[in-house]
């Protein structure tokens, strides 16, 4: 399982000690490889376990999702969303703009407490708002 390691790296790389700069040269990299050897019973680990994990752990692992119509990644994202922070949020968002397509936008658009949130963001003039509106723009609604 790769799921171990890629904990370990996570937790290491979010902790107190650990420099943001060596997550993205170098660290980003390692769980994205990690990842991508990711067996479905990694998959359920990572599902199972993040919401009991630190804010900055939950960040770097979102940070580390790219697979477009990942049905993985958009449920483990979709678990975060609900988050009162407002950097993790705009990371859930912004990462569903890459991760959603014809095929699976349904799951987003039937979240009913999701659309609600995004289009009360959508209004605001700020960095969230715009990242709302893309996503919203990128459901077509």
């Amino acid at each position: 399982m790769k799921y171990e390691g890629f904990d370990k790296l996570i937790t290491e790389m979010s902790g107190e000690n650990a420099s943001d700069d060596y997550w993205y040269d170098v660290g980003v990299n390692d769980a994205m490889t990690l990842m991508e050897k990711f067996s479905e019973t990694d998959w359920e680990l990572l599902k199972k376990n993040i919401m009991e994990k630190s804010l900055e752990w939950q960040k770097r692992v979102v940070y580390c999702f790219e697979e477009e119509n990942d049905a993985r990644e958009i449920n483990i994202i979709l678990s975060l969303i609900e988050t009162t922070d407002k950097e993790l949020f705009e990371m859930c968002i912004d990462s569903l703009r890459f991760l959603i397509n014809d095929n699976n936008k349904d799951c987003i658009i039937n979240n009913h407490e999701l659309m609600e949130k995004l289009r009360k963001m959508e209004l605001i003039y700020n960095v969230s708002g715009r990242i709302c509106r893309e996503f919203l723009n990128k459901l077509q609604l």
